[in-house]
């Protein structure tokens, strides 16, 4: 079992110890009247990187990646300040969405060889992310609720809990030090778009669609930034590309430049500009 240690440093720096290696878990940050941690600092081999995983998912590892690098691209990405709570990887799944990629995520990370290492009082039973207590067996997460899940990564945003360091000192030692673990988020970030693009290509009229407009309405949806009704007024624009990248402007404007800005470079590519959503396929083809 990996025992965390952890200390307060430099006023607002929380660094952990497991094992002997000394690691940042992450900064203090205050927001809206409550308190979290944020970790994304890393080195350029701690990040998403798609070369890596065209052979396995083709042009799906390129089509995430803008959005990857919006959301910090680290695989120890960490966010415990806002209303989600708790989120975590280079997409960063949130914690509060049932069925959500964070909880498919941790049923992932249960199934790996290092599961009872990090977190020995959680399995999967029935489906469902189960803590072991003295008191018997607790089910944290259901079709309508994660917020047994959420007291046990994060108590409130009131404060920084004890709890929620070592919890999150334990996922990014674990994410850090366990390629399972980073393939685990690479599988389930990409599984999990293209569920969502069939469900978009639904919901917009998407067959047929550019996959530039197709990939900045998943990154719109994925950061829940607008409504559905915003969405299908920019697609009914005279230039529905300009018009969803201006979706956010001006509260989220850096993320937006670093979505154009990996946009463009994947069309200078060569990568993105070539293919058509198919609601037929459930897949991208050749323009």
């Amino acid at each position: 079992m990996k025992i965390v240690g952890f200390s307060l440093e430099q006023g607002n720096k929380y660094f952990g110890r497991i094992d002997g290696a000394r690691f940042f878990i992450g900064s203090r940050v205050p927001f809206e009247g409550g308190k979290g941690l944020m970790n994304i600092v890393g080195t350029a081999v701690q990040k998403y990187n798609r070369a890596d995983f065209r052979s396995t998912y083709g042009f799906w590892a390129d089509f995430i990646h803008p959005t990857a690098m919006a959301e910090g691209a680290l695989y120890h990405t960490l966010n415990t300040y806002d209303r989600a709570r708790f989120t975590f990887s280079f997409l960063q799944y949130a914690a509060h969405v049932p069925n959500g990629d964070f909880v498919t995520y941790v049923k992932a990370l249960l199934q790996l060889p290092m599961a009872s290492e990090y977190f020995p009082d959680l399995r999967i039973e029935d489906g469902r992310i189960v803590r072991i207590a003295n008191e018997g067996i607790i089910i944290l997460e259901s079709d309508t609720s994660t917020e047994r899940l959420l007291d046990y990564f994060n108590p409130s945003l009131r404060e920084i809990e004890d709890t929620e360091v070592i919890q999150a000192a334990k996922l990014v030692h674990w994410a850090q030090n366990d390629p399972a673990n980073r393939l685990a988020q690479v599988d389930i970030g990409i599984r999990h778009f293209q569920t969502k693009m069939v469900e978009y290509a639904a919901r917009y009229a998407l067959d047929g669609q550019p996959d530039t407009v197709c990939l900045v309405i998943a990154d719109i949806r994925h950061q829940g930034r607008a409504t559905s009704a915003t969405i299908l007024a920019a697609l009914q624009s005279a230039n529905p590309l300009k018009a969803l990248l201006d979706i956010g402007e001006p509260r989220f404007h850096q993320r937006l430049l670093v979505l154009r800005r990996e946009i463009n470079r994947l069309i200078e590519e060569g990568i993105l500009g070539t293919k058509k959503y198919s609601t037929a396929k459930k897949d991208f083809v050749n323009l």
